[in-house]
């Protein structure tokens, strides 16, 4: 970015004419229907509107439009109308420009996705809930409407990420959170593997710098061997497809970074030990789509011919594609390492619509068939959820997240219907995907003509028969068996309204205990209330105040009196904050702070004898060489999380300006570590835990609880360690004992 910086105001125009050229070219060599003078003129628009503007990197501002207008155009394979969006998308946020201008310009069309793609000032969710919450709602219900609208804001999201080194690090933490939260899991909704797999790897990459650099340099290092297993393992099936005379690519398929991280997280295991780094991929020419499918099954039988196949992984998404649109045959055979190897059978259409997903539909000119149909079911969804909102922000974010999921069943209906389902879903989903009213009654469920509980979960391939009752009502625990996003909204929109007036007379309770005793309301003060009497969420504290099922123990008054203390300097801090602050601006998800935080310089974390400069979270834990984020709470105090944690998760993506980049001091304090360990039993086999960790590492052991069965044990245990590293080493040397089999740290 430097050397553009240097550019002459000649030479800068030149290189915006020629990264706009580069989009027209590549939408010239596109099959859709050719509309320059449209592309040319909203080009010219935006170029003037944003003229003098530049990035945070020091570029003219316009270069993102066009980079937007290019990804969407060349890598998601949007036409004219999306691109001239793309190139204005920015043009109503950030200039004099109004949406009205751009209906007159452009049309109707090109406003509504422009509109659809502006951020929103003022909120739904009312003031305690996040901006971002309420942009991504504005987003989808847009989205119901026009699917281009996402797909632009994906490639939108895509530059942003590409770009993200220029910005402050607190900035970084926060755009790659809600990237992988919420972006990443649409992405793959949408069927947009390619963009989906780059946005996970760039948010790794700036949440673990180092553990990105560790594994992208493993990856590197373990290349010649990867490739000369995989030709071994190739050769014989190239040759057998040559012999049946089919036309095709076949290629390895590595990982992404971040889901081998993840398998390595997950698993507790070493590099080493990820032995599906690849995949073998072939891609065959056929012109006659209803072909497809008889040549996926003989390339099938050509593999099983020559190596054993893996029973229970054979899956079979081309007569019943994913949600997304995903099409092809999977199957895993045992290489000749003797390792499982996946092969993935696709033809040329399918691999274009996995990498594309839905835009690619848009090429092959599929009417309203079953793909289509599929993805207008999953916005009707999304709307459902739209239209009956969470009024916690960070409840929407999650009920959206559930229904981004990625693993699916699919059941029928009596009459041979196809439902296309969450993992873990029961007859009650199938109750409330096929009506609310049906749901409501729902009694119990006839699977493969079998009476069972409306909590039954169900499998793929289940044939699902719904019983209902006119006297059956919705119970609260209901929740507890619903795995569908729509079951769960619909079914909380009743309880609510059911239970409101309970929620309203255990609120008052709660407001006139606060009053008694000079308590003031705020979330701090709530969570430690909810900790204390184990309760997930307000709703439910209310409800149980309200119906008389418990009562607010005075010994809470003590623990919340700290939180009054600092009464007067919450009632001075506006005071302080807001001088030169116009009187009506919004101050919604900016932090308080007890001392004045630098919210864009890195927060050094420090322990002192007058106590901490934070809080460490009970959620994860974190210890001295974790990778940190700081999140500042309602009362000032800086709360440490993990950046894996998922509550930082949500933070990321829902108090973005709240979260600040940390960085650990010299620590001399000591930290509480869990570690878990198991193997097989024998004599003596604690004893010489014990005394390794104790005697030989003079670590101290806090808590420890050990359970044998059938020769295996389990062992939890708690130790005080000054960082990270002192628990590696801790768990190679456990490793070492005889028996000993696995040892890792867990929050």
């Amino acid at each position: 970015m430097d050397e553009r910086r240097k550019l002459t105001p000649e030479e800068e125009d030149r290189l915006v004419e020629a990264e706009f050229q580069d989009v027209l070219n590549g939408y010239l060599a596109s099959n859709h229907r050719k509309k320059v003078e449209i592309i040319e003129r909203a080009f010219r628009f935006a170029k003037e509107a944003h003229k003098g503007i530049r990035r945070r990197s020091g570029e003219p501002y316009i270069l993102h439009p066009i980079a937007v207008a290019k990804i969407a155009s060349q890598e998601i394979g949007l036409g004219s109308t999306s691109i001239c969006a793309a190139l204005l998308h920015d043009v109503v946020e950030d200039t004099e420009y109004t949406v009205e201008d751009i209906e007159q310009h452009f049309g109707k069309k090109i406003a509504q996705l422009v509109a659809g793609l502006t951020k929103i000032s003022g909120g739904i969710f009312g003031d305690k809930a996040s901006a971002q919450a309420e942009n991504f709602r504005k987003l989808l219900l847009t989205m119901s409407e026009d699917i281009r609208v996402v797909l632009i804001k994906m490639a939108d999201r895509l530059h942003n990420m590409r770009t993200l080194g220029s910005m402050s690090p607190n900035k970084q933490y926060k755009i790659a959170g809600e990237t992988l939260y919420i972006y990443a899991p649409l992405a793959h909704r949408l069927g947009l593997f390619a963009i989906k797999t780059e946005l996970e790897d760039l948010s790794f990459k700036y949440e673990h710098p180092a553990a990105y650099s560790r594994i992208s340099e493993q990856i590197r290092e373990s290349e010649s061997r990867r490739a000369a297993v995989y030709n071994d393992f190739s050769l014989p099936i190239k040759e057998k497809l040559n012999e049946m005379g089919i036309t095709y690519d076949a290629k390895a398929r590595l990982k992404s970074v971040y889901s081998i991280w993840r398998k390595m997280e997950t698993k507790h295991i070493p590099f080493e030990e990820v032995y599906d780094l690849y995949a073998m991929r072939i891609i065959f020419d056929c012109p006659d789509q209803s072909k497809e499918k008889a040549i996926c099954w003989q390339i099938y039988a050509a593999i099983t011919d020559l190596y054993k196949l893996h029973p229970e992984r054979t899956r079979d998404w081309i007569s019943n594609p994913k949600a997304n649109g995903y099409q092809a045959l999977h199957l895993t055979v045992m290489g000749p390492d003797g390792n499982w190897i996946e092969v993935q059978i696709r033809s040329r259409r399918m691999d274009e619509i996995a990498e594309l997903g839905f835009a690619a539909h848009w090429k092959y000119k599929i009417g309203e068939g079953d793909e289509e149909s599929e993805l207008n079911a999953w916005l009707s969804t999304i709307k459902d959820i739209l239209d009956n909102p969470e009024p916690n922000a960070i409840d929407f974010l999650d009920t959206l997240k559930l229904n981004l999921f990625a693993s699916e069943i699919v059941v029928f209906t009596p009459k041979g219907e196809l439902l296309t389902l969450p993992n873990n879903s029961t007859v009650l989903d199938v109750a409330f995907e096929l009506h609310s009213q049906i749901g409501m009654h729902c009694i119990a469920g006839k699977v493969n003509h079998k009476l069972v509980p409306l909590s039954h979960k169900l499998r793929s391939g289940d044939q699902v028969e719904v019983l209902t009752s006119q006297s059956q009502t919705p119970k609260p625990e209901w929740v507890n068996f619903l795995a569908t996003a729509k079951g769960k909204t619909r079914l909380r929109a009743v309880l609510r309204k059911e239970l409101q007036p309970i929620i309203e007379k255990g609120k008052e309770i709660y407001d006139n205990f606060l009053k008694e005793h000079s308590i003031m309301e705020n979330n701090e003060v709530l969570t430690k209330i909810l900790g204390a009497l184990h309760f997930q969420n307000r709703e439910t504290l209310f409800t149980a105040l309200g119906n008389g099922e418990v009562t607010l123990p005075q010994y809470l008054v003590k623990m919340l009196r700290p939180v009054s203390s600092s009464l007067i300097s919450k009632i001075l801090r506006p005071l302080k904050g807001n001088k030169g602050k116009k009187s009506g601006e919004n101050n919604e998800d900016v932090a308080p702070a007890k001392a004045p935080i630098n919210m864009k310089e890195t927060y050094i974390l420090r322990c002192g004898e007058d106590g901490n400069n934070f809080k460490i979270s009970d959620c994860c834990s974190p210890i001295p060489g974790d990778d940190v984020m700081g999140w500042v709470n309602d009362d000032g105090d800086v709360e440490l999380h993990a950046v894996t944690c998922p509550r930082a998760q949500v933070l990321k993506a829902s108090y973005g300006r709240r979260i600040l980049n940390t960085e650990w001091a010299e620590q001399t304090h000591k930290f509480l570590a869990n570690i878990r360990m198991e193997g097989i039993d024998r004599f003596g086999i604690l004893q010489e835990i014990i005394q390794m960790i104790s005697m030989h590492m003079a670590i101290d052991i806090r808590k420890l609880d050990i359970e044998a069965e059938n020769e295996v044990f389990h062992c939890d245990l708690s130790v005080l360690v000054s960082d990270t590293n002192v628990v590696t080493d801790l768990c190679n040397k456990v490793k070492q004992i005889r028996g000993v089999q696995r040892a890792s740290r867990v929050n």
